[in-house]
């Protein structure tokens, strides 16, 4: 009997620790994490994007205000899609871009945005995106090419149709999605981006991110 109490013991260790290396945290968002992420502002742009940290019951979370603004903050971070496939994304738009039409290039704005990035070439142009985006005025699940390049998918995981000033929480198979819009069997990707841009509709938007991660299931 101590034998088989031991042995249970020891394989719950096992599946605890097999779970919690199942889920690999992206962001920490903290002051340190913060000053160590790189910034990018769109070309063109007249502002960045204002980031800043706060917290709630549930951790820490990103502030992201674009007034007629464009920036985002990057993290170069390789992860294994065979084993972690799913990003899992909390967020909120308070404030959003009703009206616009975010398929054009005068109104390909979003409040809040995830890009994942897999480098297929030597040059930044090379590279191929798939855009999680929180829609001011599109249906969830609704999916379309950038205007300004076929190399960035936008997929829409969330909308202020339904969730305005809301917390939400959603989740994409990112080893899929690569195969089903840039037809890529992908092993892994190489970074990750959050951005809020207003640069073409030159709005003013506000949201916020949390809890950001990849995971088995």
């Amino acid at each position: 009997m101590i034998k088989i109490c031991f042995k249970s013991i020891i394989i719950s260790i096992l599946v605890i620790n097999f779970t919690f290396a199942e889920k690999i945290n992206i962001f920490d968002f903290t002051d340190t994490e913060l000053q160590s992420l790189e910034v990018r502002k769109v070309r063109g742009a007249d502002n960045k994007t204002n980031y800043s940290l706060g917290s709630n019951e549930n951790g820490n979370y990103l502030k992201a205000v674009a007034d007629n603004a464009a920036s985002g903050l990057g993290k170069k971070f390789t992860i294994n899609l065979n084993s972690t496939p799913f990003i899992n994304i909390t967020w909120k738009v308070e404030r959003d871009l009703k009206g616009i039409n975010e398929k054009s290039k005068k109104g390909h704005d979003y409040a809040a945005r995830v890009f994942v990035i897999k480098k297929t070439g030597a040059t930044v142009l090379s590279n191929r995106a798939i855009n999680y985006v929180f829609s001011s005025n599109n249906k969830i699940g609704e999916n379309w090419p950038s205007p300004f390049t076929k190399k960035s998918i936008d997929k829409v995981l969330s909308t202020t149709n339904e969730n305005l000033n809301e917390w939400v929480t959603v989740k994409a198979n990112v080893k899929e999605d690569f195969k089903k819009f840039h037809d890529l069997d992908v092993s892994e990707i190489d970074g990750v981006a959050i951005m809020a841009d207003t640069d073409n509709s030159k709005n003013k938007s506000i949201s916020y991110y949390q809890n950001i991660y990849f995971s088995a299931n």
